[in-house]
């Protein structure tokens, strides 16, 4: 039997959240660079000694904020009508991602951008991808009636909506369509649903 989290416990979360959290706003704010481990810990209201007591870095604060997202984001997916198609289930949960007042997307994207151009924290993030591809798939497969063990509909599926996702938001990023982020998303969807002559 699992018991609630204490007072104390609900506390120290609380403040790695909001630490996580000031990381990203002022990625978004101020640009990557001007990202310190005093800056954010003056954003959170704590002191830099109390940063470094939850972090040992900057990027993992970015990272520890973009998992809590993408824990979300899999509670979204989760949450989808059961009798919808898993595509548009996939759909709607990416354009939530983008288009939602619920969550900052450029704190994401700037998030995205400083860990991979960075590219930090490899081992912490390989394993937070698979984890959180390890999830998806799972729901993918419950929601498709497969077994992700021998059938490869739920990976593949998993996949090829993160590809999508991911295709929209590198062109988005670079600015060259004028393009939105709903549309691109939209439209990758739509193209990865026709499949590829």
């Amino acid at each position: 039997m699992t018991t609630a989290p204490g007072l104390r416990d609900r506390k120290k979360a609380a403040t790695r959240a909001a630490l996580a959290n000031a990381a990203a706003e002022l990625a978004r704010d101020h640009g990557l660079h001007a990202v310190t481990a005093d800056a954010i810990a003056a954003r959170a209201g704590v002191s830099t000694r109390t940063f470094h007591n939850y972090f040992a870095s900057k990027e993992e604060a970015f990272l520890v904020h973009l998992e809590t997202r993408v824990e979300e984001w899999i509670e979204l997916l989760r949450d989808r009508p059961r009798d919808e198609h898993i595509l548009d289930s996939l759909l709607e949960t990416a354009l939530a991602i983008v288009c939602s007042s619920e969550w900052q997307f450029d704190e994401i994207v700037a998030c995205i951008a400083f860990i991979e151009e960075g590219n930090v924290l490899s081992a912490h993030r390989i394993e937070v991808e698979r984890r959180s591809s390890r999830k998806l798939i799972e729901i993918i497969a419950e929601r498709t009636g497969t077994d992700p063990v021998t059938d490869l509909r739920p990976s593949l599926l998993n996949y090829a909506a993160m590809g999508a996702m991911r295709a929209a938001m590198e062109m988005y990023l670079e600015g060259s369509t004028g393009r939105s982020a709903e549309d691109l998303v939209r439209d990758a969807f739509t193209q990865l649903r026709r499949g590829f002559p």
